[in-house]
């Protein structure tokens, strides 16, 4: 809790704590350890309630670090709320302000990467009943590469760690 701030527990309203931090949401590891490569990534789920058809989350990838290298057949939509950074959709790799939005299509490969000197967080609506992840196979990452930006933009080293 923050200094001299008192949060009481409301049934419809959970406070922002500052911080990117609300009353009630837990700060969850991104994925299990030792389960997709990925680096310095928090998630909160701030909306899955089984009324609704979508769930609704925070994460916050650290300076440097990068989510997972992965393709799933749900859509993803997302919007940046701190820092900036760069993501890749496909075979594009576009640099990430505050405020902007990105849409990530059905199978296409993504990854989000935080500036060196600066956190990125961004807002990630999903559909609530979804498929998991699918990770690249060599067949897939030698693909990839064949595009010098992409190549010079994913990180796939072992799980929790840049590579």
């Amino acid at each position: 809790m923050l200094s001299g701030m008192k949060v009481t527990r409301a049934k419809h309203k959970r406070a922002h704590l500052g911080d990117h931090r609300w009353d009630g949401v837990e700060v969850l590891e991104y994925k299990s350890e030792g389960s997709a490569p990925f680096r310095d990534v928090t998630r909160q789920v701030l909306f899955a309630d089984p009324e609704l058809a979508a769930q609704w989350r925070y994460f916050e990838v650290a300076p440097g670090g990068h989510t997972t290298l992965e393709r799933h057949r749900h859509v993803h939509a997302v919007m940046v709320i701190r820092g900036r950074g760069r993501c890749l959709v496909g075979e594009e790799v576009h640099d990430l302000h505050l405020h902007d939005l990105v849409s990530i299509p059905p199978l296409t490969w993504h990854q989000f990467r935080a500036a060196d000197d600066e956190p990125l967080g961004f807002l990630c609506l999903v559909n609530s009943e979804r498929d998991r992840p699918q990770l690249p196979t060599e067949e897939d990452l030698l693909e990839l590469r064949r595009n010098p930006h992409v190549a010079a933009f994913i990180r796939t080293g072992e799980a929790g760690t840049a590579g």
